[in-house]
């Protein structure tokens, strides 16, 4: 893992200054801490932050570049496969100078051009600077492990790891994307190629990006399709199949030099990867775990059965998270508002790896691949509901549920049937979106101030879903949803905050079930094999029943939470009144504060859960202070 950066005049007559690069470099020092570099030629300068993984010498630093300096490079994340690939280099005669993954990018670069990324297997984020054909060539992994962000401004292209290190130009002026906002409000994050600033875009996962002579080609290179289904004679044969493809998938990310070991939170994910790990290596593997004082959000039993069947080096940690002091780390390291609570717990997990190991494998990717959450089957049951009689579901039904009491427990029948009917609609998108958005079209509408509402009105959140949903190659209901999920969900929620929570302390996270070999696999397998009638994850609990004990794998699926609607009703109360109704928050004009008060007051009175929305809305006006007042957030 490492941090990239730099800038390109267009103008090839303007030089680059070489301090610019220094602070864009500096400012990703965090994903980093090992080395930097810079190379700096005429128009094109380009920045690197080196955390070592594999060749630790100074061979591997970076910017590193072919033999006769034609070919400059800048990479961020590891190729899993580049052993395999760098043989074949040899046999065609390449020299090498490094044992990095990093130097296998150019030699087949020089080989095949820009058609060299269909070999690259791993998370990955690279720049590479062509000198002969004044090109520059970028390119991102299949599913977004790595991010990377750009813009232009004043006859330059400027591209970093982190948004924060292109506001290091004074170019590139902070104005907020309320277009941007208004998805934020929905989703919990950022969806999309657009970021919460004006002009400044992500690259979206499996694109290629080629700037030349000022022109900006994006082009995707890689889709994941659900069809044709694999067929089997015996679901025991996929089974098989399936353990092969993730006993690679896992063995190709232990390749390191540097210690390595794996979070561990006793789902069914990790539980398999740990499983797995410990087959593979002669030493045991270090598993690490956060628990919660809360016994509802606290799955330490769980980690501690694999950790004990499979005799790892564990270690785990009681996590009394006080939101007050880690939040204004949160919003400067994630640049963006991000609004998903389970950012607190994955940060302080990733801290406490980080003491230990450089390395950590976790479970990431298994539940949009095998349907491992509860709306993938609450989508079925809303098919059948829908068909009821309009009538019947708004006059009779609705209202009914709108009267249930409000109950505070977390896994409370009442909560989920309530949250259940208010998303139900008559389009199959729009009640996905409904199950998961903080802020429903309705929600917003009261929240807006008319000016506000009159700027976005035309903007409609849904549509990213409705689109992604309706261009899946697949036939099944729950297969497109899972394509939804895989191009929205996971690259910009779940991949963010690891991303961002591991590389704040220098921590490389890698992703077995996210190996896009083991993704295609999965892809293919027959609907009813991941969602049988209301049971998720089918398939993946039956093919990991050798590796992973029955009392995981019939567990309820818990997620990685955090107790924010109690927060919010104590140590969290305070600050969110002091933050929302500020005179700075109200005067931003993007609210009617009179609704804001309501939603702080109904959650302390018990009458309804906000805390979701309160999240988002403290978390945007933080956002707002640090980034574009440039002022202290919480005395920080």
């Amino acid at each position: 893992m490492c941090g990239i950066c730099g800038k390109i005049y267009f103008d090839r007559s303007r030089s680059i200054d070489p301090a610019l690069i220094q602070r864009m470099s500096a400012a990703l020092r965090h994903r980093g801490p090992d080395d930097s570099g810079v190379y700096i030629s005429g128009n094109v300068g380009l920045g690197h932050r080196r955390l070592s993984i594999i060749d630790l010498s100074a061979a591997g630093r970076q910017p590193l570049s072919n033999e006769d300096e034609s070919l400059w490079l800048v990479a961020n994340g590891e190729l899993y496969n580049f052993e395999e690939l760098r043989q074949e280099l040899v046999a065609r005669g390449h020299t090498f100078r490094s044992r990095t993954d990093t130097e296998v990018i150019l030699h087949w670069y020089e080989e095949e051009g820009h058609c060299c990324i269909s070999r690259f297997r791993g998370m990955f984020a690279f720049a590479l600077w062509d000198s002969r054909r004044q090109e520059l060539f970028i390119a991102r992994d299949r599913v977004g492990k790595k991010p990377l962000v750009y813009t232009s401004v004043d006859g330059a292209f400027l591209f970093a790891s982190e948004i924060k290190a292109l506001l290091e130009d004074p170019a590139v002026i902070p104005r907020v994307n309320e277009e941007a906002l208004h998805h934020y409000l929905t989703y919990q994050y950022v969806p999309g190629e657009q970021t919460i600033f004006q002009g400044i875009y992500k690259l979206p996962p499996a694109h290629l990006l080629v700037l030349r002579e000022g022109n900006i080609t994006l082009t995707p290179y890689w889709r994941l399709s659900y069809e044709p289904k694999q067929q089997f004679r015996r679901e025991a044969d996929a089974f098989a199949a399936f353990r092969e493809v993730f006993q690679e998938a896992v063995k190709v990310r232990l390749r390191s030099d540097v210690p390595l070991g794996a979070f561990l939170s006793g789902g069914i994910d990790s539980s398999a990867t740990v499983a797995v790990m410990s087959s593979l290596m002669t030493q045991p593997v270090k598993t690490f775990s956060i628990g919660f004082e809360e016994s509802d959000y606290n799955e330490l039993a769980y980690a501690r059965i694999i950790a004990r069947q499979y005799h790892t080096e564990h270690r785990e940690f009681i996590v009394k998270p006080d939101a007050l002091a880690v939040l204004p780390n949160l919003v400067r390291q994630y640049d963006e508002p991000f609004a998903d609570p389970s950012a607190i717990p994955t940060y302080y997990v990733a801290q406490l790896t980080r003491t230990y190991v450089t390395v950590a494998l976790n479970g990431d990717g298994g539940d949009e691949s095998f349907a491992g959450y509860e709306r993938y089957a609450a989508s079925r049951l809303a098919a059948v509901y829908v068909r009821l009689p309009h009538i019947l579901r708004t006059r009779l039904i609705a209202p009914l549920v709108t009267r249930l009491p409000y109950q505070d427990y977390r896994w409370s029948m009442i909560r989920r049937f309530k949250r259940f009917i208010a998303g139900c609609d008559d389009d199959p998108v729009t009640t996905y979106v409904n199950w998961q958005c903080y802020f429903t079209n309705d929600m917003k509408a009261r929240l807006y101030s008319p000016e506000f509402r009159e700027r976005v009105q035309q903007v409609d959140s849904v549509r990213l879903a409705a689109e992604l949903f309706y261009q899946a190659d697949a036939e099944q209901l729950i297969d497109r949803l899972l394509f939804v999920d895989v191009h929205l969900y996971l690259p910009y929620d779940l991949l963010v905050k690891a991303d961002i929570a591991c590389m704040a302390h220098g921590l490389e996270a890698r992703s077995p079930l996210l190996d896009h070999r083991l993704m295609e696999f999965a892809a293919t397998l027959p609907a009813n094999f991941k969602l049988r009638g209301l049971e998720t994850k089918y398939f993946l609990k039956r093919a990991v029943a050798p590796l992973v004990p029955q009392a995981i794998l019939q567990r309820k699926k818990m997620g990685f939470g955090v107790p924010l609607h109690r927060w919010f009703r104590k140590q969290l109360k305070d600050m969110a009144y002091a933050v929302l109704l500020d005179a700075r928050a109200v005067g931003r004009g993007y609210f009617r504060h009179e609704e804001v008060r309501r939603l702080l007051e109904e959650h302390i009175a018990m009458r309804a859960d906000h805390s979701y929305r309160l999240w988002a809305l403290v978390w945007l006006e933080l956002w707002h202070r640090l980034f574009i007042d440039k002022t202290q957030v919480l005395g920080v």
